[in-house]
């Protein structure tokens, strides 16, 4: 097993995800529950991540070998997409790729928010099931899949444990802290973006890369 590997994608998974600037969200979108309601949420929410993501683990490389798509060419496509939200992200803000006002109307309303939005698309965003798919086809081996499976359970159960100190956590660190966190989880999802990016035109062009 690389340890190096799972760090990495664990990491990477932390700065795509953000769970930690998306907690004025979650204490938003929870205002009207109770403690126990909203810790139901965050249970919930992240369950449905992590089932999100195993999936994803597991039919990535199928579903790019359905559409007949290389894994250089998805590597470019969700590169581009990583590094169109990580520059929102150093503005501060979520973006409109993981959300948009009409969703947020729509969520502002709902009874129960734990999937939708919370898991999809905010958590579990196009962002990040574009890098779960790279690593998976990547690394593709079985005793990989399963550490990097893993790998995504032990990231859903830090993720509840941030969510169930939402209200903490917001309050010690204030709007402009968590801010702070994610504009350093942009630069961080920026560069792996980039890396990405690089990966797919060095698979597409070998020859213009030597």
């Amino acid at each position: 097993m690389d340890l190096t590997l799972y760090v990495k994608f664990f990491l990477g998974l932390v700065a795509i995800i953000n769970p930690v600037g998306l907690l004025p969200v979650f204490v938003s979108l929870t205002s009207h529950q109770t403690e126990a309601e909203r810790n139901h949420t965050g249970k919930v929410a992240n369950f449905a991540v992590v089932v999100i993501l195993l999936v994803t683990i597991v039919a990535g490389q199928h579903i790019l070998n359905m559409f007949s798509i290389s894994l250089s060419a998805f590597r470019i496509a969700g590169g581009s997409l990583i590094a169109i939200i990580a520059m929102s992200m150093l503005q501060g803000k979520l973006g409109e790729v993981k959300r948009n006002k009409e969703e947020d109307r729509e969520a502002s309303g709902m009874e129960s928010v734990a999937v939708v939005p919370l898991a999809l698309p905010l958590m579990a965003g196009p962002g990040a099931i574009s890098s779960v798919i790279v690593s998976a086809a990547e690394h593709d081996s079985f005793i990989n899949l399963i550490g990097m499976s893993l790998t995504v359970v032990l990231f859903g159960i830090t993720s509840f444990v941030l969510f169930r100190m939402a209200p903490v956590i917001y309050k010690v660190l204030g709007k402009t802290g968590i801010n702070v966190i994610t504009r350093l989880m942009g630069l961080l999802m920026l560069s792996i973006g980039i890396e990405v990016i690089a990966a797919g035109f060095k698979g597409l062009f070998p020859s213009l890369l030597g």
